[in-house]
């Protein structure tokens, strides 16, 4: 009883996150081409023919850049909520198209996943947990502020991909024109490395074996200080900085005694089995 997660690319030049099980998985977002979501996937030893579905969060681009070409070329349903669909302009066949509701419970094979609403400056936003038996996985980014639903999701991940898309200082400090500061910090936008960790702090579960800090911004952020941040708050929880350049490698995530495996890039015969 296990699920496998990895960041295919995090940041605002495209973000996507894969999420499943030996048979079946899920993409959250797909920000990036469809050729790098091939290779990407494929370095790491997933299967494409494992992908069962796409779930959008919101309309920005850093999000449903690859998402047109992907339906059209594996044929998989695009869920999606009607607001965000609406700003699409169409990008993906009617045929594809799976349109979901806050708080819908949706079966992908043996994998529940569950959209929630969230505070982004977008039409519909939504955050997901994505549940195997009893294992919760929790996708969220894009986040302008910290609400009372991110807060009980949040409390019962086992692994989570959290925002944390900024520095105040290097914000503060940066060029970056005034209104653009503005839309970032503003409620509506991204949340802080603070806000994150913060929500870390008071809401992390016992059982979380696993955070990924998703989702930095290029200018205002930096990895070696939002990992030292965060690990210091730590305890157990094995705390990765998703990159905005390459993939993560994939996290083996289990409800008990959660062990870190890492599947390298060249995987064993036994190892590679589990994708095919």
């Amino acid at each position: 009883m296990s699920l496998y997660i990895t960041s295919l690319n995090s940041g605002s030049n495209g973000n996507c996150y894969y999420i499943g099980n030996k048979t079946d998985a899920v993409l959250i977002d797909a920000g990036i081409s469809c050729r790098e979501i091939e290779k990407r996937m494929l370095r790491l030893g997933l299967s494409m023919s494992n992908l069962k579905a796409v779930f959008i969060s919101h309309e920005h681009s850093d999000h449903i850049r690859g998402v047109s070409i992907l339906a059209k070329k594996y044929n998989l349903p695009i869920y999606i909520s009607s607001g965000t669909l609406a700003g699409m302009s169409n990008l993906i066949e009617d045929s594809l198209v799976k349109v979901f509701n806050g708080f819908d419970e949706i079966k992908i094979g043996e994998l529940k996943i569950t959209a929630f609403p969230k505070i982004h400056d977008a039409s519909d936003p939504h955050s997901f947990i994505i549940t195997f038996e009893n294992i919760n996985i929790g996708v969220f980014t894009d986040l302008g502020s910290v609400c009372k639903n991110l807060i009980t999701y949040f409390k019962q991940c086992h692994a989570a991909f959290l925002e944390a898309n900024y520095d105040e200082e290097l914000l503060n400090s940066g060029n970056y024109p005034y209104y653009l500061k503005n839309r970032i910090r503003g409620g509506n936008g991204h949340l802080s490395n603070h806000q994150a960790l913060e929500l870390f702090k008071t809401h992390k579960p016992r059982h979380m074996s696993h955070l990924l800090l998703s989702h930095l911004s290029k200018d205002n952020n930096c990895p070696e200080l939002v990992q030292s941040l965060f690990s210091k708050q730590c305890s157990e929880t094995k705390i990765i900085v998703a990159s905005r350049f390459v993939e993560t490698p994939v996290y083996l995530i289990e409800a008990k005694n959660s062990t870190d495996y890492i599947f390298p890039i060249t995987l064993k015969p036994l190892q590679l089995s589990l994708f095919d």
